[in-house]
């Protein structure tokens, strides 16, 4: 069976320390979760239902081995090229006391000394993308040559293929080696975008606006936008409709992945409802309202894959009576 979602880019470890505390590349106090961002989306996406794919890249080592089995657990289809002479990718992410987290930097110094910066476009060649409906990227591989070449490589087959491009921008500095060349690598990259999904920060930082109805209009392929602030909720945009929802009151523990399993709510939906419900403004508002659920959902427990909500789990967080 076709996998209607692939998800291409990285799959790493993320080691979380205690609130407050402020490690170094050389600690070994945090506990390690599986993450990465398209390894989130494609786990949480799986986990709701969708069969789903992952593309990736991982060091032929234990804990290349170990993501992939926690990620096939999840129920998702792993197509991972192994890296013989490079480390899986491990990203140290320090807390503070409201669950918010900053990536630190990693556990080696160069940030390009890790198999997902050396996905190859030979790979994409394996990679087949017939009855696809969505691919979705992030941006950070665009940090390194090969893996920006494979990316390319991805989005013009999958394109050809018919299926839409969905883009998170997921900014996170600390994977370019050099932070200057991202804003229009990014930004040229976005163009490719049927469905972009970037937080309130991040539109700021590269569009200088936090419109999410501005941002549609930006880029030629664009059919919506979804634009994500935290606490205070979430909105999209598209041609026709613009609409926001407040965000749900949850005590979080571990932010990790919230942004991911929320685009994978999306995501779930619109393989459920059709790319044409984004045609109603009332549809946007259950498809926004279901997403958000799966992202509250998502900080109730500490790492992104381990935290991710069944669609049980969902329906009756939907469903509880009012206080």
């Amino acid at each position: 069976m076709t996998e209607p979602v692939i998800c291409l880019g990285e799959c790493l470890v993320d080691r979380l320390f205690e609130a407050g505390e402020t490690p170094d590349a050389t600690s070994k106090n945090g506990t390690d979760y599986p993450g990465g961002a398209p390894a989130n989306v494609a786990t949480a996406i799986a986990k709701l239902g969708t069969p789903t794919r992952l593309i990736s890249a991982l060091g032929q080592d234990d804990l290349g081995d170990w993501l992939i089995q926690t990620v096939e657990q999840q129920g998702v289809t792993c197509q991972v090229q192994r890296v013989a002479d490079l480390p899986t990718r491990t990203v140290l992410v320090q807390r503070d006391a409201t669950g918010d987290r900053t990536f630190i930097g990693f556990s080696a110094p160069d940030p390009a000394a890790f198999a997902d910066a050396h996905l190859a476009p030979e790979w994409i060649d394996t990679v087949d993308f017939s009855g696809v409906r969505y691919l979705v990227m992030g941006t950070l591989g665009l940090a390194y040559p090969t893996t920006a070449r494979a990316m390319a490589q991805a989005r013009d087959k999958a394109q050809r293929a018919g299926a839409k491009i969905v883009i998170d921008l997921n900014w996170r500095p600390v994977f370019w080696p050099e932070v200057e060349l991202a804003p229009p690598k990014i930004r040229e990259f976005l163009n490719a975008a049927n469905l972009l999904k970037l937080s309130r920060e991040e539109a700021l930082w590269l569009l200088d606006t936090d419109s999410a109805a501005d941002i549609v209009h930006q880029f030629p392929q664009c059919e919506a936008v979804l634009l994500t602030d935290g606490g205070n909720g979430s909105t999209c945009a598209t041609r026709q409709h613009s609409v926001s929802l407040p965000a749900f009151a949850v005590d979080s523990i571990d932010t990790t992945g919230a942004g991911d399993a929320f685009l994978a709510g999306i995501l779930h939906q619109l393989c459920q409802q059709g790319w044409e419900s984004l045609q109603s403004a009332d549809t946007i508002e259950d498809i926004l309202r279901y997403a958000s659920a799966v992202g509250a959902l998502t900080t109730l427990k500490p790492g992104a894959i381990a935290a991710q909500p069944t669609p049980q789990e969902v329906d009756a967080f939907l469903h509880q009576p009012k206080p």
